[in-house]
């Protein structure tokens, strides 16, 4: 079951970051196939690393467009992704404290945590990329 269905609309314009957007979704959704599979969540910590080894990556990425654009926004989206990456660092921490995260919390978390960040920096974003082309 796809957690996150991918939405064009979740397009900003820039090849790079669309597509590193797209392997994150797909990196989500495969950790949360995995929790389905096996609920005793056996990769679960593994997986949010690797998540949170892309976003950051991914973030740095994308701030660096950011900058590059003179994107009038950079500061809030920036801030939005320290509070994404605190945010997943919570998520973690609980994973790795108790190791009792249920499929649905965890899954309900992540989906909240990109589609809201698409929805509204990513989507201002893309307004400003589609400005200057």
């Amino acid at each position: 079951m796809t957690l996150i269905r991918w939405l064009d609309s979740f397009d900003i314009g820039i090849p790079a970051i669309d597509h590193e957007h797209r392997e994150l979704v797909d990196l989500i959704n495969t950790c949360h196939d995995r929790l389905v599979e096996d609920p005793s969540g056996n990769d679960v910590g593994d997986f949010l690393g690797r998540i949170f080894d892309r976003i950051t990556a991914h973030f740095t990425h994308e701030e660096i467009e950011m900058l590059q654009l003179e994107f009038p926004e950079y500061w809030p989206h920036k801030a939005d992704h320290e509070r994404l990456l605190d945010e997943l660092r919570d998520i973690m921490n609980t994973w790795s404290s108790s190791n009792d995260f249920d499929d649905a919390s965890l899954a309900s978390r992540l989906e909240l945590w990109f589609m809201i960040h698409f929805r509204t920096f990513d989507a201002r974003l893309h307004r400003f990329v589609a400005q200057q082309a």
